[in-house]
C-alpha cells in the first residue's frame, strides 16, 4: 500500500508525498491513536472551560484553571528533557498516556457524583499539567523513533501537527451539542476512554532497542548543558524566543473563548464549539500544506509570515461583532500559527544534536506550553480589567511585532544553520557543494 521506505521525496508527488510517513508501519499506528485520543482531549477542554465559566461566571478564574493546567509545563518540562535523554519514550509514553487516561476518569467520576468545585478542578489541571510536562516533549522527540532522521521527517511532524489541530474541529464541535443535552461528565468520561485508542497503538509497535547512552553526570549539569546549547546557537535560540512571545501574548486568546460566546455573540455552548472549532478549519489547511512540501527550504520566512497572519486575525477577531467574520479570522489564526509552531518544530528537529534533542524539544515544549499559564493569568486579567477583546488585540499586536523582528534576523540565522544542514546531508544540493556562496543569502536557501 505504501512506498518503499527507500524512496526520496523527490521520487513521489500527489497524494503520495503528503503522507510519505504513513510508509512507516510505527507512524501509521501512532497516527490512528492520535487521531481518536486528541478528539477525546478537544471535548474535555471545551466541557471543562464551559463548566468553569458556569460555575463562576469569572474571567480571572478562567484565566487560573488555564494557568493551573500548564504552570507544571514551564516548572516540570526542561527536567523532563534530561529524563527524556536518558530512557525509552516509548515506555514513557505508555505510562503518561495512561495516567492521562485514569486523570479524565477521576474528573468524569467528580462530575458524574456532584463532587466537583472550581478548587478539585484546579488541582485535577495541576496533575493533567504536571503529566503533559513529560508526554509533550516525548512524543516530540519520539516521531524521529518512529521514522528516523531522514527526508521523511519533516513530512511526519506535518502530519502530527494535522491531527492536533483537525481534531480541534471534531472535539469541539462534538463537546457543543453534547453539553446542550448531557452532564459534562459524559465529555470527560469519552476522553478517558480515547486514551485507550494510542495506548494500544504504542503497545502495538515494533521498535528496536532504544540508542540511549548510559549518563554519568547529574541531572542539573545535562539541563544546563542543553540551555547553553539552544542558546549559543541563535537559529535556536531565535525559534524558541518567538515561540515562547506567541504563546505568553497570543495563545492564551483561547481561554476567553468563553466570554466571546456569551457576552459578544450571546450564544450558549454550541456558539463556544463554533468557536472553538472553526481555528481547527485554518490549522488542518496549514498542516496539508505543509505535509506537501519536500524540504525545509523557505521554512524561516514562513515561521514569521505565520505569526504575523496570527496577530492580524486576532486583532481582526477582537474588533469584529459579525460571526461569518470572526470565524473567518478565527480560521486564519489557526493556519497562521500552525504554520508557524509546526515550521518551528521541523526546523529545530532538524537542527538539533541527536544526544540533546530530549532537551532541546522539552525548550520548545516549555516555549510553546510553559508560557501559556503566564499568558492565561495576563489575559484573564486583562479581560476583567478592560475587556476580552482588547486583551485579544494586545496580544495579537505582540505577536505581529515578534514576527517582523524574527523576520529581520533571518539573514543571520540562515548563515549559522546552512553548516548544520550540509553536515547532515539534509540539503542534498548544499551539502554537495552545488549551493554557491552568492546563492546563501536568498531566501530559498534558509532554516
Amino acid at each position: 500500500m505504501f512506498e518503499n521506505p527507500g524512496s526520496t521525496a523527490s521520487e513521489l508527488s500527489g497524494l503520495r508525498l503528503i503522507v510519505r510517513a504513513f510508509r512507516h508501519r510505527n507512524f501509521q499506528l501512532y497516527f490512528g491513536g492520535q487521531c481518536i485520543s486528541l478528539v477525546g482531549t478537544w471535548i474535555q477542554g471545551v466541557a471543562l472551560g464551559w463548566t468553569v465559566y458556569q460555575m463562576t461566571h469569572s474571567a480571572f478564574l478562567l484565566g487560573l484553571v488555564g494557568f493551573a493546567g500548564q504552570f507544571p509545563l514551564f516548572l516540570l518540562t526542561s527536567l523532563a528533557g534530561v529524563f527524556i535523554d536518558r530512557s525509552s519514550r516509548h515506555r514513557t509514553l505508555v505510562i503518561t498516556q495512561t495516567l492521562s487516561m485514569l486523570q479524565a476518569l477521576l474528573l468524569a467520576t467528580l462530575t458524574y457524583t456532584h463532587h466537583l468545585d472550581i478548587w478539585v478542578i484546579i488541582a485535577l489541571n495541576a496533575l493533567a499539567g504536571t503529566i503533559l510536562a513529560i508526554d509533550m516533549p516525548s512524543r516530540q522527540a519520539f516521531l524521529v523513533d518512529l521514522v528516523g532522521h531522514g527526508p521523511d521527517l519533516p513530512n511526519a511532524i506535518a502530519l502530527n501537527s494535522f491531527t492536533v489541530h483537525s481534531s480541534r474541529i471534531l472535539g469541539p464541535a462534538i463537546a457543543g451539542l453534547l453539553l446542550v443535552t448531557v452532564s459534562p461528565a459524559l465529555c470527560f468520561l469519552l476522553n478517558g476512554l480515547s486514551y485507550i485508542a494510542v495506548i494500544a497503538a504504542l503497545l502495538a509497535m515494533r521498535l528496536p532497542p532504544a540508542d540511549r547512552q548510559p549518563s554519568g553526570g547529574r541531572a542539573h549539569h545535562e539541563l544546563l548543558e542543553g540551555v547553553r546549547y539552544a542558546w549559543r546557537f541563535g537559529p535556536i535560540r531565535a525559534i524558541l524566543c518567538l515561540v515562547a512571545l506567541v504563546s505568553l501574548t497570543g495563545a492564551s486568546y483561547a481561554v476567553l473563548m468563553p466570554i466571546f460566546a456569551v457576552q459578544i455573540f450571546h450564544g450558549g455552548s454550541h456558539v463556544l464549539g463554533y468557536l472553538m472549532a472553526v481555528p481547527g478549519v485554518g490549522a488542518m489547511s496549514a498542516g496539508l500544506y505543509l505535509a506537501s512540501r519536500k524540504s525545509v527550504l523557505g521554512a524561516g520566512i514562513r515561521i514569521a509570515i505565520g505569526a504575523v497572519v496570527f496577530g492580524v486575525s486576532l486583532l481582526v477577531f477582537s474588533q469584529s461583532r459579525w460571526m461569518p467574520l470572526s470565524l473567518l479570522a478565527l480560521a486564519l489564526a489557526g493556519l497562521g500559527i500552525v504554520t508557524q509552531m509546526a515550521l518551528s518544530n521541523t526546523v529545530l528537529q532538524t537542527l538539533v544534536d541527536q544526544d540533546k534533542r530530549g532537551r532541546v524539544m522539552s525548550l520548545f515544549t516549555m516555549a510553546f506550553m510553559g508560557m501559556a499559564p503566564f499568558g492565561s493569568i495576563l489575559a484573564g486579567a486583562l479581560a476583567n480589567r478592560f475587556g476580552a477583546p482588547l486583551a485579544v488585540a494586545l496580544g495579537g499586536t505582540a505577536c505581529i511585532a515578534g514576527g517582523i523582528l524574527f523576520a529581520l534576523q533571518l539573514p543571520s540565522l540562515r548563515q549559522a544553520a546552512l553548516p548544520i544542514y550540509r553536515k547532515k546531508g539534509i540539503l542534498p544540493e548544499i551539502a554537495s557543494g552545488l549551493g554557491a556562496a552568492s546563492d546563501l543569502s536568498t531566501p530559498t536557501q534558509e532554516p
